[in-house]
């Protein structure tokens, strides 16, 4: 089943169709977007346009068209701050579904908050609970604090950017005394809502939407001196965004524009939606934010599946990174049986050298979903397989995971074969030092347990792991005789990586 959700919001329409698997989880079919500013339009007149109308009519027309051509069996519609509040909100709202035939839900700030939150801790691993939630739109702000099991508090405040634009003016004239002014304003606003959660005591900031994730993007382009495909989860400090406010402050609004991974008609606002994240992180009392790339369109489709995976929303956090690992193996159309087994040699030969390695849990959590994706890669062609593996974890929209930890799991994935990591190889080439090391140390559990299933029939079922002072014997556990077979030969001629390693000679005998 397809399911589209069109976001009627105040700074731009989103559109996303969706393929909704039985187990309730989902991946995206495609995404359109419209930077409209009607938030903009409300906060100067009180109302929306003709013209304003217009261009929302046309958007939505193309939305819905090109939903149908991508399948969708169902199509949802929500409109929040600007059309919630303009005038003539409840005449547009007819107008819109006359001309496009969906019937458009006017959801309340609070509404909109719950949802943005189910999309939040369906994506963000919330590890620091719990975690206060800041989506800025055009027309407010959701603000909403909850943890893995679910919302605490929410509210919606009236700083939406196209709101605060409007107040300040001419923008190019945003300097040092405008600045101070609505900084006063939004701790003002947010202090009630601080107040409100103190109890809950929030430990981790997560943002979503358009203005805060382009910040977060321009500290890690500093931070990295490059954008990753994906920032979801990513985590930057309060010092590296008061380095890019201070970039923004000093910046000409076409200068903005052009920096990379910025919406060039974002531009002329990001320097209202620092001033506000400065102020939060101040009100709130928090030091980093995390980057949360789902929000209400995806909050809407989540609350329209009926069955969803347990996995996604029980406590433990590591079940949203398993779920969404697992959801990508089945899009890939995985080898289950040989890809699972894999992976369970793969963690059984870590566990039992842990004493010669000294590698923790989160290095073998890597590790078990990079052996789970080992040989995605052959959806796409057998031939070289491994590189079509490590694109598609790239581009996989993995959940809970931060950007660093995706390529590394791409770059093991990758080198599960015989060839050795090279600083050309992408994006093993891009990981900071201590990750990159962390993929040669990996890799030699992983190519060892691959080759212990080489024919892919399960014939060796454990392992078992005696460690001697120069070399480690590794028994492959089988039913039968297996001394001269496929799977023992497989192992020993994938063990340098291992052996390097542990800085042993290993030996690979039949049990």
């Amino acid at each position: 089943m397809r399911i589209a959700a069109h976001d009627l919001g105040s700074n731009s329409f989103h559109s996303v169709v969706v393929e909704v698997h039985t187990d309730g989880t989902f991946h995206e079919v495609s995404r359109e977007k419209e930077m409209l500013r009607l938030g903009s339009v409300v906060a100067q007149y009180g109302r929306l346009t003709e013209e304003a109308i217009d261009r929302a009519t046309i958007t939505l027309k193309r939305m819905r068209a090109l939903a149908s051509s991508a399948g969708a069996d169902e199509q949802l519609a929500c409109a929040t701050s600007a059309l919630r509040e303009a005038e003539n909100g409840p005449e547009v709202v007819a107008h819109l579904e006359a001309a496009t035939g969906l019937r458009i839900q006017v959801i309340s700030g609070r509404d909109e908050a719950r949802l943005i939150f189910a999309a939040v801790r369906a994506s963000v691993s919330i590890d620091l609970a719990p975690a206060v939630c800041l989506d800025l739109g055009g027309g407010s702000l959701e603000v909403s604090v909850g943890d893995r099991t679910g919302l605490k508090w929410c509210t919606s405040l009236h700083l939406g950017v196209g709101r605060l634009a409007t107040d300040v003016g001419d923008l190019a004239k945003f300097g040092r005394k405008e600045q101070r002014a609505l900084r006063e304003r939004v701790v003002a606003a947010l202090a009630p809502a601080a107040l409100a959660v103190d109890e809950l005591a929030p430990r981790m900031m997560i943002v979503t939407s358009g203005t805060l994730l382009d910040l977060v993007r321009l500290a890690l382009q500093d931070r990295d001196g490059s954008v990753p495909l994906s920032i979801n989860n990513a985590r930057v400090s309060r010092k590296e965004l008061q380095r890019v406010h201070r970039r923004l402050m000093e910046a000409t609004g076409a200068d903005r524009s052009a920096m990379a991974g910025v919406d060039v008609r974002r531009g002329d606002v990001l320097p209202l939606g620092s001033t506000l994240l400065q102020a939060a992180l101040d009100v709130f009392g928090l030091d980093a934010v995390t980057a949360g790339e789902w929000a209400l369109r995806e909050g809407i489709i989540l609350d329209a599946i009926d069955h969803r995976d347990p996995a996604d929303w029980s406590g433990d956090a590591l079940a949203m990174r398993r779920a969404s690992v697992l959801s990508l193996c089945r899009r890939c159309n995985w080898a289950a049986a040989h890809s699972r087994h894999v992976s369970a040699l793969a963690t059984a030969l870590f566990d039992q050298t842990q004493t010669l390695h000294g590698m923790g849990d989160v290095e073998r959590e890597l590790l078990e979903h990079a052996a789970t994706l080992h040989d995605i890669g052959e959806h796409v062609a057998a031939s070289s397989h491994h590189k079509h593996t490590s694109y598609l974890i790239r581009h996989g929209a993995l959940r809970g995971f931060a950007p660093d930890e995706i390529n590394l799991i791409s770059a093991l994935a990758r080198y599960h074969r015989r060839s050795e990591p090279k600083p050309e190889h992408e994006p093993y080439g891009s990981l900071p030092v201590a990750m990159a090391l962390t993929v040669t140390n990996l890799a030699g559990f992983l190519r060892v347990a691959d080759g212990l299933d080489r024919g892919h029939a399960g014939t060796v079922s454990g392992v078992s792991v005696a460690i001697e002072a120069k070399r480690v014997v590794i028994t492959a556990v089988s039913a039968r005789d297996a001394d001269d077979e496929l799977e023992v030969w497989g192992g020993r001629r994938k063990k340098a990586m291992m052996e390097k390693l542990l800085g042993r000679t290993i030996e690979i005998v039949a049990g």
